[in-house]
């Protein structure tokens, strides 16, 4: 099935809260996009947002530009209609993050929650990685959280890779420098645990 038919379908058949990766609040990732842009003033993408509740988090501490960019539009539908006035201040996109056409030095901080172990051929994720060092701006931060060794190795009926931290940093390649690396086990709404493993680099100048 072509992946963006696969993806509307699964927004338009379950609850934003009925799928696995759903949380109320994306708590890790919220806390470090606040440590490398305290001051709301950054320009925030959070590539694969869908439904998720991180933009509203991201509009109600003052961030002044965000975009979300997802390849389902009914996932962004959700997330507009939940933010109600609130999201004129937002840019949402509808695309597929590895042909998307983005501005160059756009971004100051890439946020990224379970898309990119989704892209299990090695050409799309260098397209991915292309993408992220095209619109980051040099000093910018990146920040990509996936299942670790022990978590699931199919989401939503498709396959996954899984990373250690060193292996999913080691995806980027050396203009990303490691800053930090933590593990969450997130508790899925049907009560089982996934292991989930964030990187954050910062884009050294090409």
């Amino acid at each position: 099935m072509e992946p963006r038919k696969h993806w509307e379908d699964v927004y338009e058949t379950k609850a934003p809260d009925a799928v696995s990766w759903y949380r109320p609040h994306l708590e890790t990732s919220f806390g470090l996009i606040e440590r490398v842009c305290p001051g709301r003033k950054c320009a925030v993408i959070d590539v694969g947002g869908g439904e998720a509740t991180l933009v509203d988090d991201l509009v109600n501490a003052g961030y002044q530009d965000v975009t979300v960019l997802d390849l389902s539009e009914k996932a962004l539908h959700v997330a507009r209609n939940r933010l109600g006035a609130r999201a004129a201040a937002v840019t949402w996109t509808q695309g597929d993050i590895t042909h998307s056409r983005l501005e160059p030095d756009r971004y100051d901080v890439w946020h990224d929650r379970a898309v990119f172990h989704f892209l299990t051929s090695a050409a799309d994720r260098q397209r991915y990685v292309s993408q992220v060092g095209w619109s980051v701006r040099p000093g910018g931060h990146v920040i990509v959280a996936t299942f670790g060794p022990h978590g699931p190795d199919k989401c939503s009926g498709l396959p996954v890779a899984r990373y250690d931290a060193p292996a999913l940093h080691n995806q980027f390649g050396a203009r990303f420098q490691l800053v930090d690396s933590t593990t969450e086990l997130h508790t899925t709404p049907f009560g089982t645990v996934q292991e989930f493993v964030y990187c954050m680099c910062r884009i050294e100048p090409a």
